[in-house]
């Protein structure tokens, strides 16, 4: 069902468009219920335009036109970007969603003092195709019906996981960082198929949808990883000869050590 809201972005970059146009495709709101302004008034227009939405001059456009307010301005911007509108924000009629990763709910309460309605999520690129994440930090000063409407509007297109703020980092990383692990691993299963004879759009249509469906048999069953593994590797089979040499060559291990350079880096 179409929510009865108009959303505005501050910042309107990839993210952000990523998430206009999934809310748009998943038929929760038209374009029309969406303003946006950034600091390229001209890109923003165009990019706005493909979904049927408005592009603003100012956040005090945007702000002013929305209900619900996406800050999704790089995190050292965003004391610049809402310069304007820190008074404006301040209201019962509308609440903020921020997406600027390292920022928290102790920080917009400092920068905007009381009267703000905040919470702060980190998205990750497939809520474009409605099938999305929003790790969600579990502190946030929404109002019961806020946080409804916020319920309403992201779990059509989205996973929403509520997080203590201490875990809101290693969520993001593995949630919102991942994606890219996730489409190297596919690219280099489809070079193996490539090498073997498949044509590169099959071997990418192959890995992918492969990789789409074994995410989906998990979140259907439940099912433990270590089982549905075990589950493909028939004793004595070409399964656990590839599981095996990928074991050799430290494919888990590198995993964890490419999330552990993210919360290190």
């Amino acid at each position: 069902m179409a929510q009865d809201v108009t959303v505005g972005f501050i910042g309107f970059g990839n993210m952000a468009q990523g998430i206009a146009k999934g809310l748009v495709n998943g038929g929760v709101i038209s374009g029309s219920q969406i303003v946006a302004n950034s600091g390229h008034f001209d890109k923003a227009q165009a990019a706005a335009a493909t979904i049927g939405a408005k592009a603003m001059h100012s956040a005090t456009e945007t702000v002013a036109a929305a209900d619900i307010v996406v800050v999704a301005v790089k995190p050292n911007q965003i004391e610049t970007a809402l310069a304007d509108v820190l008074d404006d924000l301040k209201t019962d009629d509308k609440f903020i969603v921020s997406i600027a990763a390292g920022r928290n709910l102790d920080y917009f309460e400092e920068l905007l003092g009381d009267g703000a309605h905040v919470q702060c999520v980190i998205p990750n690129t497939p809520i474009e195709v409605g099938q999305g994440i929003l790790v969600t930090e579990n502190a946030n000063t929404l109002s019961d019906s806020q946080r409804e409407t916020f319920e309403a509007l992201f779990s059509p297109i989205a996973l929403i996981e509520r997080v203590d703020t201490p875990l809101m980092d290693i969520g993001s990383s593995v949630a919102g960082c991942a994606p890219a692990f996730t489409a190297m691993y596919i690219e280099a299963l489809a070079d193996a198929g490539v090498k073997y004879g498949l044509k590169r759009e099959t071997a990418y249509r192959l890995a992918a949808k492969m990789t789409e469906g074994v995410g989906a048999l998990y979140m259907a069953t439940g099912t433990n990883p270590g089982a549905m593994k075990d589950a493909v590797c028939s004793p004595g089979g070409t399964t656990i000869k590839g599981v095996t040499e990928l074991e050799k060559q430290g494919f888990r291990g590198a995993v964890i050590s490419g999330v552990d350079a993210i919360q290190n880096g």
